[in-house]
C-alpha cells in the first residue's frame, strides 16, 4: 500500500504541482510512468529505479523525466519519493535545459549542480511532507527568479494547446501571436523542447 500526500494549501508558483508517495511492497513492484503534459522531477528517497525502455538506460536518485518520455518506469520495494510537475513555460527558467529534455531522463544533478545535492539534504532533513513541499516550492521559487522566461508568445501558445487538448491548428495560433509558422516553430522547439506537432 502506498500513501499519497499533496501540498495541504495551493502553491504560490503557477504551473507546478507536486505529490509525495511513501510505502513498502513485499517484493519488487514495477509501475509505468503515466505520460503527462508536464516535466516531471522525481526526487528518490528509497530504493527506486527508474528505467527508460526507448534508450535502456537506468536512473537512480532523482531525475528529471522529460515531456516525451512515455517509455519509462520505476521499479523498487521502498516507495518514498517527491514528484514535481513542472509546465514546460516553468521548466525552461527552473531547470535551464527544458530544450534538451523533449524525451530523456536525466539526473537532476546534471541539471541543477550542487543546488541539487543541497535542496536533496534540506528535503531530507524536512520533517513532514507539508516542510517538504515548502523547501522545493523554495527551490523552485529560487530558479525561476534567476532563470530565463520563455517568450510570452510560447507561454500563450503552450496554453492553447493545453487548453483545447490539442485540438487546435498551429497556422491559427501563429496568426494569433502575429508569428510566421517557421518561427512559431523555431522559438517552441527551443523553448519547450518538442515541435507543435509532437505535442499536438
Amino acid at each position: 500500500m502506498v500513501d499519497i500526500a499533496v501540498p495541504s494549501g495551493s502553491g504560490r508558483m503557477a504551473g507546478v504541482s507536486m505529490a509525495g508517495f511513501r510505502g513498502r511492497a513485499e517484493g519488487p513492484v514495477e509501475l509505468q510512468v503515466v505520460p503527462y503534459p508536464a516535466l516531471t522531477v522525481f526526487i528518490d528517497f528509497g530504493d527506486a529505479l527508474l528505467v527508460d525502455d526507448a534508450s535502456g538506460e537506468r536512473k537512480r536518485g532523482s531525475v528529471v523525466v522529460g515531456l516525451a518520455s512515455g517509455s519509462v518506469r520505476g521499479c523498487g520495494r521502498d516507495a518514498d519519493l517527491l514528484q514535481v510537475r513542472l509546465s514546460p513555460v516553468v521548466a525552461h527558467a527552473v531547470l535551464d535545459a527544458s530544450s534538451e529534455l523533449g524525451a530523456t531522463v536525466v539526473a537532476l544533478e546534471d541539471l541543477w549542480g550542487r543546488d541539487a545535492e543541497r535542496t536533496q539534504e534540506q528535503l531530507r532533513a524536512a520533517g513532514s511532507w507539508d516542510d517538504r513541499f515548502a523547501v522545493m516550492e523554495a527551490a523552485l521559487a529560487r530558479r525561476h527568479e534567476a532563470g530565463r522566461a520563455v517568450d510570452p508568445e510560447v507561454a500563450f501558445i503552450w496554453g492553447q494547446m493545453v487548453t483545447s487538448r490539442g485540438r487546435v491548428r498551429v497556422e491559427r495560433l501563429a496568426a494569433e501571436v502575429g508569428w510566421s509558422r517557421k518561427r512559431l516553430w523555431s522559438r517552441f522547439r527551443s523553448q519547450i523542447g518538442l515541435t507543435p506537432k509532437k505535442v499536438l
